[in-house]
């Protein structure tokens, strides 16, 4: 309802089963430059790979990790990397970056990978649980010590993130297995979202809206009631069936 143009971007990959929102920050162009690349970037990658599984990556694997979930943090650090090497490179893209959050369905469930303060919810039989931790200011000060409501409310720099990509030449990507039942219902959205509206009205939203098209209009209604000062972006993926 307030910004002049849209830095989010989104993906869905539907033959890799691979869904991306990604929230650009650094004004002017630079924002939706730095989640357009990431969205490419992820997107170029898993092309890549799946019609040659030998192609070889800019990353070593992580042993510790499966096949599948080194593709993801590799596809997301290549992405850091570019849109950090493409603010050094030009001067007016200097300090860009971009959230991102994924869900990636696998053989033995949903990897769940994010960095910054989008997020990825999960809606199982009525109750929605936030999947993701905020990479944020205020988050690291709830952790620290309790903050009252009233000081959660009121916080100064709700805006500000502590980690992102595009920020350093390397980055942390938190990842998660998450092991789905069907009819959960996964949703990823910006902080144009998740916000504005509560996770209360988030949830009743979900509840009682089956329809995921109906939904999404939904959520991003009740965003922009609550004065939606930002982009809003929201992606709902609907588990059918496990096995």
């Amino acid at each position: 309802m307030k910004r002049g143009h849209n830095e989010d971007n989104l993906c869905l990959i539907e033959d890799e089963h691979l869904y991306v929102v990604a929230d650009g920050m650094g004004g002017h162009a630079s924002g939706e430059v730095a989640s357009q690349m990431a969205i490419d970037t992820l997107r170029d990658f898993f092309k890549a790979t799946s019609a040659d599984p030998e192609a070889t990556w800019p990353y070593k694997m992580d042993k510790s990790r499966g096949y599948e979930e080194n593709r993801l943090i590799t596809a997301v650090k290549l992405a850091n990397l570019r849109i950090f090497e493409a603010a050094q490179q030009d001067p007016t893209m200097r300090g860009m970056g971009t959230t991102l959050v994924t869900i990636f369905v696998v053989e033995d469930g949903v990897l769940v990978a994010h960095v910054g303060d989008s997020r990825v919810y999960r809606m199982r039989d009525g109750k929605l649980t936030q999947l993701t931790e905020d990479h944020s200011l205020l988050n690291d000060y709830i952790k620290m010590k309790r903050l009252t409501p009233e000081e959660i409310e009121n916080f100064p720099h709700k805006n500000v993130i502590v980690r992102a990509l595009g920020m350093k030449d390397n980055v942390k990507v938190d990842v998660m297995l998450d092991r789905p039942q069907p009819g959960d219902v996964y949703l990823l959205c910006s902080d144009g979202l998740a916000g504005p509206a509560s996770d209360e009205e988030i949830e009743k939203v979900l509840r009682e809206t089956p329809d995921l098209k109906t939904a999404c209009s939904g959520l991003i209604a009740q965003a922009n009631a609550n004065g939606g000062p930002d982009n809003i972006t929201a992606v709902l993926a609907k588990v059918m069936g496990v096995g």
